[in-house]
């Protein structure tokens, strides 16, 4: 065999995975047709976040006028903004390469293909033998299947925008609409979101999805639920027609409707590799597809779509091939935020969650006024609230709406990840004044 393990995509997992093996001291190759970091460094986790950044600005200059300061002629410029995303993108992407020449794993800069249990064939045309393949090719976004579908845009070309649009319709409530709803409205875009459920996030906390709703509604964000767009009209504006008869229109119209696993022209099929009829590669617990030497992590199974879970799915692959230390990940236990206006984070099981689990829990949960917002007349405010086991009194879930949400949640995974009860928060000292010290100070279950 040429190589132990070939890796097909370059994104986090599958370089991870890459130098993980390396590092065990397999001799690995990864084959990347596009530029290195997959979705998270080139249009997903970074450039969102950059964005997510730059749209805050907007309220803490709204905000500083009641602590004193006065800001004349502040102006936003988007390709400015824009300019210097795709500066820092360049720079994770040599960071990216550079990492794997140190770990010695080689790189083919070019699309590759399945072509047997242990070949793989480049786009050159170069036939490849290894004894483990690793399938991590991500996923990308789709448009749903109406009239005019084409003339929106999906979250990969939002990066791109050559001017910011003065109006945009956003289809879709999950986390990638939310979080561009939040960016575009922040950077001074009139912003009407879309959503065809009765709230949007779901599965997520349903407390925190009515809050967050009402927050974003109350900064200006015109957010509709049980309505979609039917088709759209192209012209001088876009028009979308609505399911309700309705009709808007708007510069910028913005799917994020879903994602599909990027398995197309992989040669999975004429191998027989088994796929969901999303086109999911199908895998058991070690993330081996029904062929023992090919593998797969990350978005292209369609489990859970995070940076953090495709880095530990690549590593337990990697371990468990070369290694003796595999560290399966916690399914129950992610920590997530969804950068919203303000930020939504969790951690562990949603009350919902641990109900249908037959879990005899009791519900804390606190809203309030943080200090922040306190010489400001905005009526932001925050959310709290925990999920808890009443017999062992083990924390089950975190959950927090408002600033910074994630930064606190990080700590509080580690906390349930040891397994705090409700008696260690309540023992914990809180640091006054911070947002954080509500989570060690709700004392009664609602």
């Amino acid at each position: 065999m040429q190589y132990d393990f070939f890796v097909i995509g370059g994104g986090s997992g599958g370089v991870r995975a890459a130098r993980t093996a390396a590092k065990l001291g397999a001799k690995v190759a990864v084959a990347e047709a596009g530029p290195l970091g997959g979705t998270c460094v080139n249009v997903g986790c970074v450039p969102k976040k950059l964005l997510v950044y730059a749209s805050h600005y907007h309220d803490a200059l709204a905000q500083a006028a009641g602590f004193g300061w006065t800001i004349d002629n502040a102006r936003f410029d988007w390709p400015t903004l824009i300019q210097n995303k795709n500066t820092e993108v360049s720079r994770l992407n040599g960071v990216y390469e550079t990492m794997l020449d140190q770990a010695g794993v080689t790189l083919y800069p070019e699309h590759a293909q399945v072509s047997g249990a242990n070949t793989v064939t480049l786009a050159s045309g170069k036939s490849i033998d290894c004894k483990h393949i690793l399938i991590a090719t991500g996923g990308q976004p789709t448009k749903p299947d109406i009239p005019g579908a084409e003339h929106g845009i999906v979250s990969d070309q939002a990066f791109f925008l050559d001017q910011l649009p003065r109006r945009i319709i956003i289809a879709g409530g999950g986390y990638i609409g939310v979080e561009f709803a939040g960016i575009f409205h922040g950077l001074g875009v009139e912003t009407l979101l879309l959503h065809r459920g009765d709230g949007l996030l779901r599965g997520f906390d349903d407390d925190c999805r009515r809050f967050l709703a009402e927050q974003m509604q109350l900064q200006g964000i015109d957010v509709r639920l049980h309505t979609e767009i039917t088709a759209i009209q192209p012209g001088q504006t876009l028009g979308a027609a609505l399911n309700n008869g309705q009709a808007e229109t708007a510069d910028s119209v913005m799917f994020a409707t879903g994602r599909k696993p990027n398995t197309d022209n992989l040669g999975l099929e004429a191998l027989g590799i088994e796929l969901t009829d999303k086109g999911a590669v199908v895998v058991n617990d070690h993330y081996t597809t029904n062929v023992d030497s090919i593998h797969a992590v990350g978005d292209v199974i369609d489990r859970i779509m995070l940076t953090p879970m495709a880095l530990a799915e690549g590593t337990l692959v990697a371990e468990r091939l070369f290694g003796n230390n595999p560290q399966p990940p916690d399914y129950d236990l992610v920590p997530t935020c969804i950068f919203s206006p303000p930020n939504m984070a969790s951690a562990g099981l949603t009350e919902a969650d641990a109900r249908q689990r037959d879990h005899d829990i009791d519900i804390y949960r606190s809203t309030f006024k943080p200090m922040q917002y306190s010489l400001s007349d905005t009526p932001l405010r925050c959310l709290v609230k925990l999920v808890v086991e009443k017999k062992s009194q083990r924390v089950l879930g975190t959950f927090m709406v408002g600033p910074e949400a994630g930064e606190i949640m990080q700590g509080l995974a580690i906390a349930m990840r040891a397994g705090a009860t409700k008696k260690d928060f309540d023992q914990t000292l809180g640091i006054h004044p911070t947002i954080a010290e509500e989570f060690v100070s709700l004392r009664e279950p609602v």
